[in-house]
């Protein structure tokens, strides 16, 4: 499926900013920055303001394109989401669980920032437990 019948399924318009992002972020390993997303759309002389990418770019995540990742300070960087490796979160009361995206994605980027390290492999197992929100009302 190319990016425009990508885009059309998930009932997005499309724009040759649109498409121009999205490219742009597939095309990355890695999580990307809204000032390099626009940088890298006026090298390729696409004609967008960088809030149009900042609105695009929410709009990716709200329809669950991309994950956006909190770096701190009001710095986020988005990636495309591949359905990525989740974790179980169980309380060990009720035994509700829910499902979160594993934070190594975002540990890994902070990591390349602050040091200009790539991870190449990580080796992270562990089991959450804890107590929900209904359980802790309870007592």
């Amino acid at each position: 499926m190319n990016t425009e019948e990508y885009l059309r399924a998930n009932n997005i318009k499309i724009t040759k900013g649109r498409v121009s992002i999205f490219n742009i972020l597939t095309k990355s390993k890695d999580a990307l920055t809204v000032e390099y997303i626009y940088e890298e759309c006026k090298i390729k002389s696409i004609n967008i303001d960088l809030s149009t990418v900042y609105r695009t770019l929410e709009l990716f995540k709200n329809k669950k394109i991309v994950d956006k990742f909190d770096l701190g300070h009001g710095k986020y960087n988005y990636i495309i989401n591949n359905n990525r490796h989740k974790h179980i979160l169980e309380c060990t009361i009720c035994h509700k669980e829910v499902e979160i995206d594993c934070p190594m994605q975002q540990v890994e980027q902070m990591i390349k920032n602050k040091t200009g390290f790539t991870i190449l492999d990580d080796n992270l197992n562990f089991k959450l437990e804890g107590i929900c929100r209904e359980c802790i009302n309870k007592n």
